[in-house]
């Protein structure tokens, strides 16, 4: 969805997470949306107002009455005239306000007064965010229609390990883009994508294994391009930290190489297009120890053996209609390998990014790629976030199936 004059009222609450808002209001910004903060009393504890001002063009409000003139600050016409509320971070004071109607500051009074879209981001302590009160109040607001964007999990500020980050500014942004987009532009309706993501882990004993650097963020981006043109996806993932919250988006997490192929051999019948997107890894232990192997004074020898290739067989297998995408990350001889994949792998399109480009590659935000088709076309693209390259390859994908 184009956010751009669209009016979006951000409510910050008293959680350490409230610095995530600065930049979150920041991403909305640059999309063009007209903002207007309004903190909890103990927001303003954690950062001040002048931030989110200066950010937004838009005063800060806080108060029922303004600090000079007494004017009153109407949470009717806000609530009215917003396209969507967005409360990130929402601490479990303001959830239990919310889920309760206890109007007590200008947020909750405006959240009551709201006729568009709610979206909120919990973020607080583990153990207050598994506690029945907090899991019930969430319950509430689901059922009153409000949208949760879950938290991950992670370092919290208390020390502790778990879960009740709040989720990333840019996992947000991803996530109100495909909630409040338009279904008459949407080109995918009734499309089932398959998506692979991530690297695969080959276990050398119970505590070791084989990988690789693939953070996922490519695979996720293209799972989201995909699910935001109105496509089923069907993602299937390797171990990594990454979540997704867009709807549209079935997650299957698997670890191994082997889990990866059987999975997609599940799934490979129903779909229209897939994208082999993952770092899959080409080699397995051939006879992994079922204890931890102890250090020794000689040689560790780990004879390996080829695991199965995913696109290639789900290549063999493909259908009249089906559309298959694979990628080639290459370190020489670029375009003829990826060529070479192409044709072998029984394939429609290849994506080609080289290890040689500075900011492409494994574990970056960005991607410098070039996609070419059996007619030998190439398309080459500059550098350019992930989620860009992800929206091209959904672009081209389209294209291709219009013109079969």
């Amino acid at each position: 969805m184009e956010l751009a004059g669209k009016r979006i009222i951000l409510g910050v609450t008293g959680s350490i997470a409230a610095y995530k808002a600065v930049y979150l209001l920041r991403l909305l910004i640059k999309e063009g949306a007209d903002v207007q903060v309004i903190m909890t009393p103990a927001a303003r504890e954690f950062v001040g107002p002048v931030t989110f001002s200066a950010l937004s063009g838009n005063s800060v409000l806080y108060d029922f009455f303004a600090s000079e003139g007494g004017d009153w600050n109407s949470h009717v016409d806000m609530g009215v005239s917003a396209d969507l509320m967005l409360v990130a971070p929402l601490t479990a004071t303001t959830l239990g306000k919310m889920a309760h109607g206890v109007a007590d500051n200008l947020l909750i009074t405006t959240y009551l007064s709201a006729r568009c879209h709610v979206v909120v981001a919990p973020a607080m302590d583990m153990d207050m965010y598994r506690h029945p009160s907090t899991q019930g109040n969430l319950d509430i607001l689901k059922g009153y229609g409000n949208l949760v964007i879950e938290p991950g999990s992670g370092e919290l500020a208390s020390g502790l390990e778990g879960r009740g980050r709040m989720e990333e500014p840019e996992e947000i942004l991803s996530f109100i883009r495909q909630m409040a987009s338009e279904p008459t532009k949407k080109k995918l309706l009734n499309k089932r994508v398959l998506v692979t993501a991530g690297p695969t882990h080959e276990n050398i004993d119970p505590v070791r294994f084989i990988a690789n650097h693939s953070s996922g963020k490519m695979g996720f981006a293209i799972a989201e391009a995909f699910a935001a043109e109105g496509a089923t996806v069907s993602l299937i993932t390797g171990p990594v930290s990454l979540n997704t919250h867009m709807a549209g988006i079935e997650v299957t997490r698997v670890s191994s190489a082997a889990e990866m192929f059987e999975a997609c051999s599940a799934l490979m019948k129903q779909m229209d297009v897939a994208v082999f997107n993952a770092a899959v890894s080409d080699y397995t232990p051939a006879e992994p120890s079922g204890k931890k192997v102890k250090r020794g004074e000689g040689e560790w020898i780990i004879r390996l053996e080829p695991t199965r290739d995913i696109a290639a067989e789900m290549g063999r297998r493909k259908s009249k209609g089906q559309v298959l995408v694979g990628f080639a990350l290459e370190t020489d001889n670029e375009e003829e390998h990826a060529f070479s994949k192409l044709k072998k792998k029984n394939l429609d399109l290849v994506v080609l990014n080289s290890m040689q480009d500075a900011g492409a590659g494994f574990g970056t935000d960005t991607n410098r790629v070039t996609m070419m088709d059996h007619s030998g076309y190439l398309e080459k693209f500059e550098l350019k976030p992930k989620s860009q390259v992800a929206s091209d390859l959904v672009r081209r994908v389209i294209k291709m199936i219009d013109d079969a």
